[in-house]
């Protein structure tokens, strides 16, 4: 098998005392690449140094790839409380932060997570927007694709990468996305891909999504160690093997055929 977690946070506090088990539980399942994603810039030091760390051992085949991101609310300072993952409590030096990751452009798959959250922000949504433009410019002036945080601003993310890249000239992946059928149709229209999680097998929402959606622009996440498919266990990403199995259901496919699509798709926009 062939899966792949587009989106995770493996530098998690909780993932700390058991890497080893979940790597193997992950290879076990037909994991074949996982994309750890930084939120700030503490975070984004961690991934790359844990990749490093997992991927120097000879049978782990460079399984951990890395997404260096800017979270909206953390490019602002705020803190959405404890996460579990690196904090920032003053506003992200953009530019500071672009040169940070144009420096390691060649060790990262993607720039992510980064976009615009108005669930735990209510009241910098214009300084929100100014930064995402700047954030979506530096990303295409080095080539990366992007993967989007959209929570509570779908639209109003849609509507910016529609300005600022006309030309589709990245790859844009919507991860954990919200929106309704409206704002599903209209960012598949415009070429967009969706990371879908686990917990599509009790949320209708995603369910909906992989209906609309066709297979070639979806791909398949965790944002472990939330959104897990089982009320007991935090999320890991051997569980995408449960989206594999839901998007089989919906699609009417086997299984291997969604597998098979999905390592496609992550080829042809990250690369293997």
């Amino acid at each position: 098998m062939s899966l792949v977690d587009v989106h995770c946070h493996l530098n998690h506090a909780l993932f700390k005392d058991n890497m080893k088990e979940i790597l193997e539980r992950a290879k076990q399942a037909g994991i074949k690449a996982i994309v750890v994603s930084g939120v700030n810039p503490a975070a984004n030091k961690d991934v790359l140094e844990l990749a490093e760390k997992i991927n120097s051992k000879k049978d782990n085949d460079n399984i951990l790839k890395v997404s260096l991101g800017i979270y909206p609310i953390d490019a602002l300072g705020l803190s959405e409380g404890e996460t579990g993952l690196p904090r920032n409590t003053e506003k992200i030096n953009l530019e500071k932060e672009f040169k940070f990751i144009e420096k390691n452009k060649n060790k990262i798959v993607a720039v992510g997570e980064v976009g615009l959250d108005f669930h735990w922000d209510k009241l910098h949504h214009n300084q929100q927007k100014e930064n995402f433009r700047k954030i979506i410019r530096f990303v295409k002036s080095i080539n990366k694709p992007i993967v989007i945080h959209s929570r509570k601003a779908e639209k109003e993310c849609i509507d910016i990468l529609e300005e600022e890249l006309p030309n589709k000239d990245i790859p844009v992946i919507m991860h954990c996305f919200s929106g309704n059928k409206k704002l599903i149709k209209r960012a598949t229209e415009l070429g967009h891909y969706f990371s879908v999680p686990p917990n599509i097998v009790k949320l209708q929402h995603f369910q909906t999504l992989v209906e609309m959606v066709p297979l070639n622009q979806l791909f398949t996440e965790t944002d472990a160690p939330w959104l897990s498919p089982f009320p007991d266990k935090r999320n890991e990403p051997s569980f995408v093997i449960e989206t594999i199995k839901k998007m089989a259901e919906i699609k009417e496919i086997t299984e291997e055929e969604v597998e098979k699509q999905i390592w496609n798709n992550y080829v042809k926009v990250f690369g293997e």
